[in-house]
């Protein structure tokens, strides 16, 4: 029988770090875990940024990883880039973004629910209120508080990413029983500095759309 040979590791600078395949920073080392977990004790909603390349969802697969492993959360890392070529579009957007959300959970927690409920919340509201509607039903449903970690979020342009904004605002005051205790959004660009160009041309500053959130930093 012919023995496979273990692959030896390279370095990567093409997608997240694979520990066993990758050289590797620990990821604990280049944030500051200890603070962002007070962060998630104080039920904060807070936004992230780094540049490419720096090891952004590494750090946030591998901050996954640790809390779910100590059973204080549930937490789920998001990529909700696919939703930017829906541009505008909130009702193409806002189901590919809740989509990818259920799809993240089968993927990392193995839950299939939230497709289910995806269905239902499509049939009994707008697409203005399918992701709040989705988050609600997961909190409530779920047996511990739900820490949120979206990433790419400045891939989001218009109204898809005002819609975006204002349904997590919405559901704000009602963490952590029926709305997730921490959400995270983490991009290259500080989403709170954009100049958000609506549909009937209006122009929504960044930084009113999200003042409900913490200003973090990583590096």
């Amino acid at each position: 029988m012919t023995k496979h040979k273990p692959s030896l590791k390279t370095f990567s600078t093409a997608g997240p770090i694979r520990p066993d395949d990758h050289y590797c920073i620990p990821a604990s080392s280049r944030w500051d875990v200890e603070e962002i977990e007070r962060w998630i004790r104080e039920k904060r909603y807070f936004a992230l940024h780094a540049p490419c390349q720096t090891g952004k969802t590494s750090c946030l697969l591998a901050l996954m990883e640790k809390l779910n492993a100590e059973k204080d959360y549930t937490a789920l890392y998001v990529n909700v880039e696919p939703a930017q070529s829906a541009r505008g579009d909130v009702q193409a957007g806002m189901h590919t973004i809740v989509g990818t959300i259920a799809d993240s959970a089968r993927l990392y927690l193995k839950d299939q629910r939230l497709q289910g409920w995806i269905e239902e919340a499509l049939r009994a509201t707008s697409p203005h209120g399918v992701l709040l509607k989705l988050l609600s039903r997961w909190s409530e449903e779920n047996d511990r508080p739900i820490v949120l970690f979206l990433d790419e979020v400045d891939a989001l342009i218009g109204d898809t990413l005002v819609s975006f904004l204002r349904q997590i605002r919405s559901g704000y005051a009602q963490r952590p029983a029926t709305f997730p205790q921490t959400i995270m959004l983490c991009g290259v660009r500080d989403v709170r500095d954009y100049r958000i160009h609506t549909g009937d041309d209006q122009i929504i500053l960044g930084g009113s759309a999200f003042n409900r959130f913490f200003r973090g930093s990583c590096g």
